[in-house]
């Protein structure tokens, strides 16, 4: 038995970007058509063959679904040329397929790899989310804390009042009561329509985004993904999962989840080295969307490594037929 092949992060984190910009710029030709479905699956379909070129023996643990919900790059579903590293992939590959459909800011091709075995295996549910940016002491905010009590320790941790601080949170029903408590302590709260992947990775970069901390609940396999890109950015992030019903803990019993009321933290979520890249689709506040000009096509995207903290910004340029093909 040959022995197992070494995760090169460095030498695979090319190859992810590759596949990251080939989502988005077959996605792109569908910003603003008003099609969410067609977006999201030429995002799919390119993500998948990209990744197939790549040479790992990849699995993927966060996906489009179930294996009887979606036919590709379906949870479980080996991809790669099964020559390399054994590697976990958790992908969306289109965050915000209503963001696309509607030109509105901030869609982005997201994906992230690490050593088979690193990434949790996180249950279709629903996970209460909390990050905050690099710099802070261990236990600044943590879950327990309430709301109001979360913006008073940061603003304190950061020095000023909590009037100077921003909250991202995602706009949704269920999300009234805690908007109205971020907003007795004075915070601002930056109101996001989709796309809470694009919403945490807010925090790593306040000087350029504004945001200081994001809060609220979203789909737990996008949890995964945000803890990834703030292992690679250096901020803190913890979630737990919950449930609605007995099928939803049924689902978690089967990905392997036996303590219901466990809240992660990043490295819990994330437990080794993991490159990420995330593409713009349209235009926001991390990344450049796609630009067209006569015969060109332009890409931005944030490629990173956590083993080093390095983050890449790379404009790639293409001819407009060409990225069609």
């Amino acid at each position: 038995m040959s022995d197992p092949v070494e995760f090169h992060d460095r030498l695979l984190s090319l190859g992810l970007a590759r596949v990251s910009e080939a989502a988005a710029l077959a996605s792109g030709w569908l910003v603003g058509r008003g099609d969410e479905k067609a977006a999201d699956q030429a995002a799919v379909n390119a993500m998948r063959d990209q990744l197939n070129q790549l040479d790992i023996s990849g699995v993927v643990v966060i996906g489009e679904g179930e294996r009887d919900e979606a036919p590709m790059l379906y949870i479980g579903e080996e991809v790669g040329t099964g020559k390399g590293p054994a590697v976990d992939i958790a992908l969306d590959p289109l965050e915000g397929t209503t963001l696309t459909a509607k030109d509105m800011p901030n869609a982005l091709t997201v994906i992230a790899m690490a050593p088979r075995g690193s990434l949790l295996h996180a249950p279709d549910v629903y996970m209460e989310k909390l990050a905050i940016g690099p710099g802070y002491r261990p236990g600044t905010v943590t879950m327990t804390m309430t709301p109001s009590e979360r913006v008073s320790a940061l603003a304190a941790a950061k020095g000023v009042s909590t009037e100077d601080i921003t909250v991202c949170v995602l706009e949704r029903p269920r999300h009234e009561a805690l908007i109205a408590e971020i907003r007795s302590t004075g915070a601002a709260i930056r109101l996001i329509t989709d796309g809470d992947v694009a919403g945490v990775m807010h925090c790593a970069e306040p000087e350029v985004t504004g945001i200081d901390m994001y809060m609220g609940s979203g789909g737990a396999p996008e949890g995964v993904l945000a803890a990834a890109a703030m292992k690679c950015m250096g901020g803190q992030f913890f979630g737990k999962l919950l449930f609605r019903n007995d099928d939803e803990r049924a689902r978690a019993s089967k990905a392997g989840i036996v303590n219901f009321d466990r809240v992660y933290t990043r490295d819990d979520l994330v437990r080794s080295d993991v490159i990420f890249a995330a593409t713009g689709v349209t235009n926001g506040s991390l990344v450049h969307g796609i630009k067209r000009e006569p015969g060109w096509v332009t890409t931005e995207t944030l490629l990173m490594r956590s083993k080093t903290g390095s983050v890449r910004r790379m404009i790639y340029r293409s001819p407009a037929a060409q990225s069609r093909t």
